[in-house]
């Protein structure tokens, strides 16, 4: 700590600390107009010069130092702010009144206010360029930029998208997509950065425009001559009293512009913001203090949430009669699901029922569902969907270092010295954390390393990407682990300290050598020896991984030679290492965390031991079953048996989303009944005997747990639309008439019981993570909380971890020369899993409009085929028929499919082949043959889709670029003032 005397009172300031930041703590008014906290010294504006030794400097961009003596308000500092701002204010008009951006957090509007400048020094002069409106979510006005700059740090070198840029050498700067395209044909992924930056409104969503203010919705003629008025009267009364206006006007939206707390409810990075609504329309959503993204958004949680007021939006209970559904009241609806259940469960048992949660709801819904399976019907037939993709993760950490989660938050990955990402489209499958890696690449020269079917976006920023043979990276993995222990580069010390099973595992890696490793996965020896002293030599490694790892017949091991490789370099412990497996959906994680699974109580705690059950016995009264029940897989085969009679499934679209769909389909029909619980008629609906009308995440409060096993509140935001009703009370209810006596008033009244009982969650309360606040398990009772995970200990009785034998398996349904092509699928930027919620986003739609698969230039070359061409893939299970993508991405005879499609879902295709340890399907494992069909359509892709675009990478604003300018000079400076740098 140092001292700083700021107006002659004496601050504490940390060493290094920007005295901005000193400034902004003491509670003191500054203007900073640029300044933004999550962007840093941007140096454009020049409103914070304050005086220090006599000189005038930018607060922004000035290191507070022992015993600096600083000015704000000396003649000298505010004659120089008074003069920035009048600069700025000759590029933006002051017509706030009329204006949607006039919310009480315009900076200009506050930064005028703050300084009292009653009239401009320097006239407005427009600019020679239209509004561009060609993005479906923002426009920009390049009348009201005030070229700060903020946009471009953000999409440079907080996105890292390097769409942005400024061209500070033409007469009449602007700022630039891809260099001067229109947004819409640019390089733009819509993730909003820019606009949430923006201190006017330059940038603005659509969805404000027009809606947010009391004027605003006039016609533009009439905006026009009440924004001349304004420019009329200033010369005589002076902005004061036309911003009294504005901001009695600002005041009267406050009545009615709500501004609700929620958690994205898309991937499982666990971005938070606040949504601003008018009744039901949606004006914008807000990143500012999530603890996750902070300003961060993707094109999905920023503008993808236009489903919630679908007009496909299921509002009214529906039973099945006679082939067809009818509508019918909830009484009716869930008497019939009690007395169905009742009778299924008389006649054969209570294992003949099966219960499947959903990874979209919360962690209270979840525990309510599987408290109604074990506690009230008497079975442990109990998923949730991380059977498909995450189980096998958790069970690579199970195994080797005790907890199923991420080692430790996001700022740990930023802290790495080398980021090795395996089977992860992370840009695009969880968009906001690949922003912390790229930043993280881009300017603090951390090493990255990808090893992937495709060469998507991180594998291009990739400073060596692999590109193995499909379903063997469990051998270089394992070839690497054996060469840092051969050649003494692991961590010996590490190894002696905290790791059992040493000489077990080392004898099981006798096969795996890198002569062994080159033939298998097709990688040169000397790119694997690189990936190993490229590990030896980091400060610290993190790993990254998702389905490209978890959905093959290996994938259990493939997750826990990853954490071998990570004990063996030493990588567990501190920040900037350890495994993280990337959960994909927004409560993945939270729904096995909460019990949803068929052999854990919520926690992890085993339904086989004694202890765990007599306590949860004792909380809800009843006996409970011992033996481990049914997973999903499990439950199609017993339909099938004969033996599962009856399934209650919510929020999952079962039919599609489980491999070798037309299996699973047929499954589903033969049941004697079936429930569906969800927002829309889903394809899985169609099966269903009873399908009752839910709420989504907007209309329900609770609790989701992030990838990083964080837990977050979100507030109801709006009424449940029509007659549809929150998950948690539709469970509630059917328990009830099964004789339950439960008396839930509000979720979180669950989540004090699910504390009682969970020592993994025993100090979480809604109390603790209210507003922004949030708690990463495990947390202890007096609230204390693990952000990262092992600096002690490890989860083991002993403290230490464990070295995991593996052995080499085969993948499953190779290629042959009937199936001559091996076909990938994953995530897809725009679109979410099967697109029940983003197909239902006009401008989502707009910008991807149907899935596609991607076929490689030689492939096309080989068979006649131009992006556009419709083809028939069949494979050993199904077909679809879906139009090409000819792309770089992928080479020789590998496709890949995203697997947003109702209409051609890629599980038609895939086989009912598992991981062996969890039965999470080999999704990843699938071959087919592709039939060139004769008719020709136009790319999948339009032209205004982002991959397009031609990016233009720079280092931030480059502001040095404007100070370059003949016209520029330093306010008050009369150009003697040194310029200071960052």
């Amino acid at each position: 700590m140092i001292s700083v005397t700021i107006n002659g009172a004496v601050h504490d300031a940390m060493s290094g600390e920007r005295l901005i930041d000193v400034i902004n703590r003491t509670g003191m008014k500054i203007s900073q107009v640029c300044y933004h906290s999550q962007l840093g010294p941007i140096q454009t504006c020049d409103t914070c010069m304050v005086e220090t030794n006599g000189q005038l400097v930018r607060a922004c961009a000035t290191i507070a130092s022992a015993g600096m003596e600083v000015f704000t308000k000396s003649e000298k500092a505010v004659a120089a702010q008074r003069e920035a701002f009048n600069r700025i204010l000759s590029n933006h008009v002051l017509y706030c009144t009329v204006c949607d951006n006039n919310n009480g957090n315009c900076t200009i509007h506050n930064t005028e206010k703050l300084l009292g400048i009653e009239h401009q020094a320097i006239p407005y002069h427009s600019k020679p360029y239209e509004e561009d409106h060609t993005n479906p979510f923002y426009r920009y006005d390049p009348q009201q930029c005030i070229l700060c700059g903020r946009c471009v740090e953000a999409c440079q070198n907080v996105q890292v998208n390097e769409t942005l840029s400024i061209n500070w050498e033409d007469p009449h700067p602007r700022v630039q997509w891809d260099g001067g395209s229109t947004i819409g044909e640019s390089s733009c992924v819509s993730c909003g950065h820019c606009i949430s930056v923006c201190p006017c409104n330059a940038l603005m969503e659509k969805s404000m425009l027009g809606h947010a203010g009391f004027f605003t919705a006039l016609p533009k003629p009439a905006l026009s001559g009440m924004i001349d008025v304004v420019k009329g009267v200033e010369p005589e009364t002076g902005y004061g009293a036309i911003l009294q206006l504005s901001e009695a006007e600002s005041r009267m939206r406050e009545g009615r512009v709500r501004r609700t707390k929620t958690v994205c409810t898309y991937c499982g990075v666990g971005c938070s913001f606040n949504i601003w609504t008018k009744d039901r329309h949606i004006l914008k959503v807000e990143p500012l203090d999530g603890p996750t993204n902070g300003i961060s958004t993707c094109v999905k949680g920023k503008f993808g949430w236009d489903y919630v007021n679908s007009a496909d939006r299921l509002t009214k209970p529906l039973i099945r009669e006679g082939g067809k559904f009818r509508e019918a009241s909830w009484d009716e609806a869930l008497d019939l699901v009690s007395r169905k259940f009742a009778e299924i469960k008389t006649e054969n048992g209570p294992d003949s029922l099966a219960f499947v949660s959903s990874s979209k709801c919360t962690n209270e819904e979840s525990y309510l569902m599987q408290k109604l399976a074990r506690a009230v019907i008497g079975t442990n037939n109990m998923d949730n969907c991380s059977r498909y993709c995450q189980a096998p993760a958790t069970q690579g950490l199970f195994r080797t270092v005790g907890y199923g989660g991420d080692s430790g938050s996001i700022r740990d990955i930023e802290n790495a010295g080398l980021v090795l990402i395996v089977g992860s489209n992370t840009a695009e499958a969880h968009p906001v954390l690949a922003t912390r890696v790229k930043r993280a690449h881009k300017l603090h020269g951390q090493k990255l390393i990808v090893s992937d079917l495709r060469e998507h976006e991180m594998a291009k920023r990739a400073d060596l990407f692999l590109r193995p043979k499909p379903g063997t990276d469990i051998v270089w993995l394992s070839a690497v682990s054996k060469y840092l222990l051969e050649t003494g580069m692991a961590d010996t010390e590490f190894l002696e300290r905290w790791v059992n099973e040493l000489e077990e595992y080392e004898k099981s890696l006798e096969p795996f050598t890198m002569d062994f490793a080159s033939r298998t996965c097709g990688l040169s020896v000397d790119i694997l020896k690189e990936v190993a002293h490229m590990i030896a030599e980091a400060s610290g490694v993190c790993i990254l991984w998702a389905m490209g790892v978890t959905q093959h017949s290996v994938g259990s091991d493939t997750s826990t030679a990853i954490s071998n490789l990570l004990l063996v370099s030493g990588n567990y412990m501190r920040t900037g290492t350890g495994a993280y497996p990337l959960r994909g959906h927004n409560n993945v994680q939270g729904a096995s965390d909460h019990g949803a699974m068929p052999n854990f109580l919520p926690g992890y705690q085993s339904v086989d031991d004694p202890e765990v059950r007599s306590r949860f016995e004792a909380a809800w009264r009843v006996q409970l079953p011992s033996t481990k029940g049914l997973d999903n897989h499990e439950m199609i085969e017993a339909i099938y048996e004969g033996k599962l009679k009856a399934m209650y499934l919510f929020g999952e679209e079962m039919s599609l989303v489980d491999s070798n769909a037309n299996f699973v389909g047929e499954g589903l029909s033969k049941l004697d009944f079936f429930v569906v619980q969800d927002i829309f008629f889903s394809a899985t609906c169609r099966f269903a005997d009873v399908v009752l009308p839910a709420s989504p995440s907007l209309e329900k409060e609770g609790t989701f747990t992030s990838t990083e096993r964080r837990v977050q509140r979100l507030y109801q935001v709006f009424e449940p639309l029509g007659d549809s009703r929150p998950d948690w009370r539709i469970i509630q209810e059917i328990a009830n008439r099964l004789g339950a006596k439960w008396q839930y008033q509000h979720p979180s009244e669950i989540y004090h019981e699910i504390a009682s009982l969970t020592p993994l969650f025993a100090g979480v309360s809604y109390e603790r993570l209210e507003g922004f606040k949030s708690l990463q398990w495990p947390v202890a009772v007096d609230g204390t909380d693990q952000p990262l995970l092992y600096t002690k200990e490890f989860a083991f009785p002993d403290g230490k971890a464990r070295l995991f034998p593996l052995s080499l398996t085969e993948p499953t349904d190779q290629p042959n020369a009937e199936f001559d092509l091996h076909l990938n699928n994953g995530r897809l930027l725009e679109h979410f899993h099967e697109g029940n919620m983003t197909y239902r986003c006009e401008g989502i739609r707009e910008k991807t409009p149907d899935t596609f698969v991607e076929v490689s230039p030689e492939l096309a070359q080989e068979r006649g085929i131009q992006s556009g061409t419709w083809v028939q893939l069949t494979s050993r299970y199904g077909q679809v028929r879906v139009r090409t993508l000819v792309t770089n991405r992928v080479q020789g005879k590998q496709l890949y499919m995203p697997m947003n499609s109702v209409e051609s879902p890629v599980n038609r295709l895939t086989s009912s082949h598992t991981d062996a340890v969890t039965h999470t399907p080999a999704y990843k494992e699938a071959s087919v043959r592709l039939r060139v069909l004769p008719e020709v359509g136009e790319s999948p892709l339009p032209r205004i889709n982002h991959r397009f675009g031609h990016p233009t990478p720079q280092h931030g604003v480059e502001v040095e670029r404007k100070w370059n300018r003949p016209d520029y000079r330093m306010p008050g400076s009369n150009g003697l003032v040194l310029i200071q740098t960052k």
